[in-house]
C-alpha cells in the first residue's frame, strides 16, 4: 500500500501488479518469445560463427553484435515472466531486480544502436559513394562494434540507480531531492535521448535511399533495391518494437506530473508501459528479417543449412517454369 505522504514516483514505481491476470498474459507472451527466439538465435549465432565467419564481413560483423544484443534479453525473459506470474512487476530482490533493468536497457540501447549504424552505412554506400572518408570509418566494423558497447555501459548505469522501476521502492530512502532529481532527469533523457537521435537517423537514411532508387533511370538498381530493403527492415523493427513503449513512457511521465494524487491513471499508465516492454522484446524474433534483408549471403546459407527444403521446392519450381516455357519457344520457331 503506497504511502498517503510518499512522492508521485512512489505510485507509479510500486513493484506490486495490480491486474494479475494481465501480468500473467504478458508473462505468458514473454515465455513464447523466449521458446521461439531461443532456438532461432542460437541457429544464427552458429551460422555467423562456423559458416560464415562473420569477422571476415563489415555488414555481418554488425548484425552479428545485433544478436549479441536480442541473446542479453532471451536470459532475462524467464525472470520478468516469474515475477509477473508471482504478481510482481518486478522482482523482489532488489540486486536481480536492477541486474534485470541494466540486461534489459543494455539490449535496447545496442538493437537501437546496430540498427542505426547498419542505416548509416547503408546510406553511405548507395548515396554518398565519394565520401571515403566515412566509409573507412564504418569499414572498421570490430572498432566501431566496441565502441558502442563501451558507450553504452555508462549510459546504462542510470536505470540502476535510485529509484526506478519498483527498484527499491520498499525502502524509505532520505537522499537529498536534488540528487533524486537530477539522477531522475538524466535517467529519462538517456532514455528518450537513445529513440528521438536514431529515429530522426533512421528516417533521414530511409527517404534518401528510396529517393535515390525513384532517380536512378539507368543501370542495374538491385543494389539500391538491396539497401531499401536492409533500412526499411531496419525502420520496421525500430517502429515495432521500441516507438511504443517510449510513447507509453512520456505518457506515464506526463500523467505523474499532471495527476500527482491519482492512483488509478498512474496505475493505468504503468501497465500499459509494462506491456509495451513486452513487445519491445519482439525484436528477437524480427531482427532476423534484417539479417536476411542485409546480407544475401546470411539468407543463402541460413536457409541451405536449416531449410533445404524450401530451397529445394523453389528450385523445383523455377526448374517447371523454364520448362514450361521452352516447347513455346520451340513452337515458335
Amino acid at each position: 500500500m503506497a504511502n498517503v505522504s510518499a512522492s508521485p514516483y512512489q505510485l507509479i514505481e510500486d513493484c506490486e501488479a495490480t491486474h494479475k491476470t494481465l501480468y500473467k498474459f504478458y508473462a505468458a507472451v514473454m515465455i513464447v518469445i523466449f521458446i521461439l527466439a531461443l532456438p532461432l538465435n542460437a541457429s544464427v549465432l552458429h551460422l555467423f560463427i562456423f559458416k560464415l565467419k562473420f569477422w571476415n564481413s563489415n555488414t555481418n560483423v554488425f548484425l552479428f553484435n545485433l544478436t549479441l544484443a536480442d541473446v542479453l534479453v532471451l536470459f532475462c525473459l524467464p525472470v520478468q515472466a516469474h515475477s509477473f506470474i508471482e504478481g510482481e512487476r518486478r522482482s523482489s530482490n532488489d540486486a536481480i531486480c536492477k541486474a534485470m533493468l541494466f540486461m534489459l536497457f543494455l539490449h535496447r540501447g545496442a538493437s537501437i544502436a546496430f540498427l542505426t549504424v547498419i542505416s548509416i552505412d547503408r546510406y553511405f554506400n548507395v548515396v554518398h559513394l565519394g565520401q571515403k572518408r566515412l566509409l573507412r570509418v564504418l569499414k572498421n566494423s570490430p572498432q566501431v562494434s566496441i565502441l558502442i558497447w563501451l558507450l553504452l555501459l555508462p549510459l546504462t548505469i542510470p536505470t540502476m540507480l535510485k529509484n526506478f522501476a519498483c527498484c527499491n521502492s520498499d525502502k524509505d530512502t532520505k537522499d537529498d531531492a536534488l540528487v533524486k532529481d537530477v539522477v531522475d532527469s538524466l535517467r529519462e533523457a538517456v532514455i528518450f535521448t537513445q529513440i528521438v537521435i536514431p529515429f530522426v537517423i533512421l528516417v533521414y537514411c530511409t527517404v534518401h535511399i528510396v529517393n535515390r532508387l525513384r532517380k536512378k533511370t539507368v543501370g542495374d538498381k538491385t543494389k539500391l533495391r538491396r539497401a531499401v530493403f536492409a533500412v526499411t527492415s531496419c525502420m520496421v523493427v525500430f517502429s515495432l518494437c521500441f516507438l511504443p513503449c517510449t510513447i507509453a513512457r512520456m505518457v506515464l511521465l506526463i500523467v505523474r506530473a499532471q495527476l500527482p494524487d491519482k492512483e488509478l491513471p498512474q496505475d493505468r499508465a504503468s501497465v500499459t508501459f509494462d506491456g509495451l516492454m513486452v513487445l519491445s522484446y519482439m525484436d528477437c524474433l524480427l531482427d532476423p528479417l534484417v539479417y536476411c534483408f542485409c546480407s544475401t549471403t546470411f539468407k543463402e546459407h541460413y536457409f541451405s543449412s536449416y531449410f533445404p527444403f524450401l530451397l529445394k521446392g523453389a528450385k523445383q519450381l523455377e526448374r517447371s517454369s523454364i520448362e514450361t516455357v521452352q516447347p513455346t519457344r520451340n513452337t515458335v520457331d
